[in-house]
Order: structure tokens, then sequence, then C-alpha cells
């Protein structure tokens, strides 16, 4: 039986544990990533559990843990260990960021499983030449913008390396520091999450672009390979001193990873308004929808595992 004593948590040093299981399980969301947990370690506290030729992950904010769905061969009675492990949580979405193949699986073992679509954080993906050429009428203000940003300003691109890397952290000193103080406490968050991956590019199998304007750097991108046919861009930032740079920077990459790869994912938008709207604007090729498992309202979730032995006749 699956608890939590089978987790242990994500370090640096698992880097060539997941490098490996990934390249025959190869995963089609962020949050999945070696890079996702170990950036983002500090505030999300990332976990797993080997389970034969299978792999749970979860993560603890706040005290809350919440499990992803097993990755790795079909192992129904694995599913059934995991929602069990589940129900002793007692959060309301006790299985979260599902993709459509694992619950199918689930649905498979448990028909009458809620799960409900969780649209914040479904991510975007976009075909790399769209973003690279920005071809017809959809992308018509978005060129205006950019070519507006190349004839304004002199600027060239180059990688980011050991060589411009402290440059780089200084830009993003200026970038976070711009940020509204109200929303302090993620940004900080995402700043030791950026600064880590920024720190540790060569573990983590990350890369990343540059722009200069006057010699000064202007944005960032930092990404790596998702899959065979998808990269993925986890941080992208840019000053709003160069109106269009994020055109730009947004371009560039895409100009890059085009050469190699067919699609890009730009994470998700998180539910904020105005990030959703900015990425529509881009019109992405396919979404990754993921999904959570929901607890009945009017019965214990250990109704699914038809071993309820938490309450009186109610899961009957």
């Amino acid at each position: 039986m699956l608890s939590l004593d089978d987790f242990k948590p994500v370090t640096l040093d698992d880097a060539d544990f997941f490098r490996q299981y990934y390249s025959r399980y190869p995963q089609v969301h962020s949050d999945n990533t070696f890079t996702n947990m170990t950036c983002w370690n500090h505030y999300a506290n990332y976990s797993y559990a080997k389970v034969d030729d299978n792999v749970i992950l979860a993560s603890t904010i706040d005290g809350v843990t919440k499990f992803r769905p097993p990755i790795g061969p079909y192992n129904p009675d694995l599913t059934r260990d995991l929602v069990s492990l589940a129900a002793e949580t007692g959060e309301e979405e006790p299985i979260i960021l599902i993709d459509p193949a694992s619950a199918s699986l689930i649905s498979y073992v448990y028909p009458d499983m809620e799960m409900s679509l969780d649209r914040d954080q479904s991510e975007y993906v976009y075909r790399a030449t769209d973003l690279a050429e920005l071809q017809g009428r959809d992308y018509l203000y978005i060129r205006r913008d950019l070519n507006k940003f190349r004839r304004n300003h002199s600027h060239r691109v180059e990688p980011i390396t050991a060589a411009n890397a402290a440059h780089v952290k200084d830009f993003l000193d200026q970038w976070f520091a711009a940020r509204n103080p109200e929303d302090s406490g993620m940004i900080s968050h995402e700043k030791k999450a950026i600064m880590y991956g920024l720190d540790h590019m060569a573990e983590l199998g990350l890369s990343g672009l540059a722009i200069k304007v006057d010699g000064r750097i202007g944005a960032i991108s930092m990404y790596e390979r998702l899959n065979g046919d998808t990269a993925l861009v986890h941080f992208e930032k840019g000053l709003q001193d160069y109106p269009g740079i994020y055109k730009a920077i947004n371009a560039e990459t895409a100009a890059l990873l085009g050469k190699e790869f067919t699609y890009i994912n730009r994470e998700s938008d998180m539910g904020v308004p105005g990030l959703r709207e900015a990425k529509m604007r881009y019109h992405p090729h396919h979404m990754v929808e993921v999904y959570s498992v929901v607890r009945p309202k009017d019965h214990c979730m250990l109704q699914y595992t038809e071993k309820c032995k938490c309450c009186s006749g109610c899961c009957g």
C-alpha cells in the first residue's frame, strides 16, 4: 500500500534519474519537468515515489500535499493505492495536473470518479514557425509592434552563458524591482526560481537567449527540450523601457527553437486575465489540458476505493 513514507524530496542529485526516466516516458506538461521541480522546490516542496517502474510526484504548499497521477506503465493497483492515499488528505482536489491520457486510465478504474478541467493550469502550445514568422492577419498588430522595436532600437541577440550571467542577474534584479509591491509574495518565489535556474543551467539542461539594447540586456528567455517535438519556455522577461521587446524575445526564441522543434509550450496563464489574453493573441495550435480529481460533496472520497471505513454507511 502506498504511503507518504514512500516519497522522498526531489533534489538536484536526481537529475540523471529523471533525465533517463523521462526519456522513456516523455512529459507534456511543464509542472512535471525536473527543471520546474528543482527551481520551485523552495515553494512547492516536490517529492516523488518510485514504485516498481512507476513514478508518482507530489508537492506540498503551505502544508497541503497534492499528488499527480502515476507516470509509467499502466498499473491499476497503483492507481487504487494513490486514490486511497489522496483520500486521506481531506483536500477538495487531492490529485491534480492529470493529462487526458492519465484521466482516461483513472476513469477506466473508477468510472464514477469526478474530474474537472483546470483551465488555469492548462498549457499553451504553439507552432514554432507561427511564433517566428508571424504571418497573416492574425499577427498583424504583433508584427507592427515588433517591427517598430526593431526600427527604433539598436540591438543584438546572444546566448546566455557564464560570460554574461552576471549581467543577466543585474537585468533580473531590475525587472523584479519594478514589480508591484502588492505582489511581493509570489514575485519573490519567482525570482528565486529563475535565479536558481540561471545558476544551474548546465545541470538542468537549460539554454537561454538575451537581447541587448544599446549594450544593455533588455530581455531574456530560458528554455529546454520537453519531448521529441516540443520545446518548453520556462521564463521570459523584458524591460518596459523598450516597447515591443517581449515580441522580439518571443520571435527570436521561436526562430532558434524552430530549427529543432515543431512546437513550443509556453506554459499556463495561471488564471491571470491579462496573461490569458496575451497568450491567446498568439493563437495556440493546441492546449495541454489538465484535470483534477474532485472530492464528492455528499460522500467521502473513499467510496471510489470500495474500502471505505471512515464513516457509517455514507459510501454504501
